[in-house]
Order: structure tokens, then C-alpha cells, then sequence
């Protein structure tokens, strides 16, 4: 087997994209995590929303995902997922959550920290049914995690159920939902020139946000 590993310890970049300063950092974090977003999303990024999801399972060991972050606000970041899924099979075991942010091409990330809580059947039902509807019979069509013998099971059982649901209203699964993430610390990374990063961690207390520099 070929050994690429002397050709990618060679591979680097500057980070130039600019500087992240103190003072320019806002008391709420989540008014900066708003302002990424945003540019993110008018550079036309590939899939600025998604974010990374780092579960752990009953032994400690890690599992990381890709989904995409469907609300935020104060209270902390959404994302939904089916519930017999792998994530939310840990997550059930360990509330604890790591979520990140890579923005590459603004040489950034965001890393949040906090507890998962399910969200609301309520909450669920709304987003459901403003999905397109063949994703609302995707829903239905994969046990998230479980193995299959092959990609035409999907396929096979996508058309039945499409079938199905022509004329009428697709029904909410009972193990699809959703999680929020509460924010406990988030910290925003900005790439800078000769490795000499940027990090800011906010740290939730009682009343405010306390407001720490990480060495890079």
C-alpha cells in the first residue's frame, strides 16, 4: 500500500483572513455566532449550517456527525434526527454534546458545549411537516444507524411509501424528533498569520458571559 504520509505532513497554508480582537467581541455571544452565520451564508459557503456532533457512548467511546443546525436562539442549537439513531442512542446514555462550526474558508470554527434535551413533540410536529415531503417519507423509510443488505431496501420501501402518502397529509414517525443543545461555553477560533490564532471562550454563568482569551 502506497505511503502518503511524508506528502500530507508537508501540506500548509497561512491563515490570512484577519484578526479576531477583544474589543470587538460582543457581550452576547450569540450575537457573534449571528454575524459568522450570516457571512457565511452570503459567500454562498457549501452547507453553512452544518455542524459537527460529537456523542460519546456507555464505554467513552467518541462519535462525530455531520447535521445541519435547524434553529438557535438563547436557549441553544437544534437539530433533528431520527431517534434510533446512534447519536441519539448516546445522548439518551450522556447528555453531554460538543458541537463545531468548520467555516474554512473564513478561517474559522465554532466549538459550543452543553447538555442535550429532547425537544417538544410540538416543536417536532411543526418542523416536520415544513420539510419537503419526500423528506418527510425519508423519515419514515430508514431505521437511522440499523444495517441493510443493500440501497435498494431504501429505495424499494421510499416508493411504497410514496405511493402510500400520495394524496394525503405524511404523519409525524414516533421515533423521529429533535435535540437542543444548551450553550454552557462557546468558543470562536480565528485562523492568524504564522499559526498565532485567535481563541475566545465564553463561559455562561448565573447573570453574564465571562469572556476568556486560549492561547492558540
Amino acid at each position: 500500500m502506497p505511503n502518503q504520509s511524508n506528502n500530507i505532513a508537508d501540506l500548509r497554508r497561512e491563515y490570512i483572513q484577519g484578526g479576531l480582537r477583544r474589543k470587538d467581541l460582543p457581550e452576547n455571544p450569540l450575537t457573534l455566532f449571528e454575524l459568522w452565520l450570516k457571512q457565511a451564508c452570503e459567500a454562498k459557503l457549501p452547507d453553512p449550517t452544518a455542524m459537527c456532533v460529537a456523542t460519546v457512548d456507555e464505554r467513552g467511546r467518541p462519535s462525530q456527525r455531520i447535521v445541519l443546525l435547524k434553529h438557535y436562539d438563547d436557549q441553544g442549537f437544534v437539530f433533528y434526527t431520527n431517534l434510533g439513531s446512534r447519536k441519539a442512542q448516546q445522548i439518551a446514555q450522556n447528555n453531554q454534546v460538543s458541537l463545531l462550526f468548520p467555516w474554512h474558508a473564513f478561517d474559522r470554527q465554532v466549538i459550543v458545549s452543553g447538555q442535550a434535551e429532547r425537544l417538544s413533540s410540538l416543536e417536532v410536529l411543526k418542523y416536520f411537516h415544513s420539510r419537503p415531503k419526500d423528506s418527510q417519507i425519508a423519515a419514515w423509510v430508514s431505521q437511522q444507524s440499523s444495517r441493510i443488505s443493500a440501497r435498494g431496501v431504501l429505495e424499494s420501501k421510499f416508493i411504497e411509501l410514496k405511493q402510500k402518502f400520495l394524496q394525503g397529509e405524511v404523519p409525524l414517525p414516533s421515533f423521529w424528533g429533535g435535540f437542543r443543545i444548551s450553550i454552557d461555553e462557546i468558543e470562536f477560533w480565528q485562523g492568524g498569520v504564522n499559526r498565532l490564532h485567535d481563541r475566545f471562550v465564553y463561559q455562561r454563568t448565573e447573570n453574564h458571559w465571562n469572556i476568556d482569551r486560549l492561547a492558540p
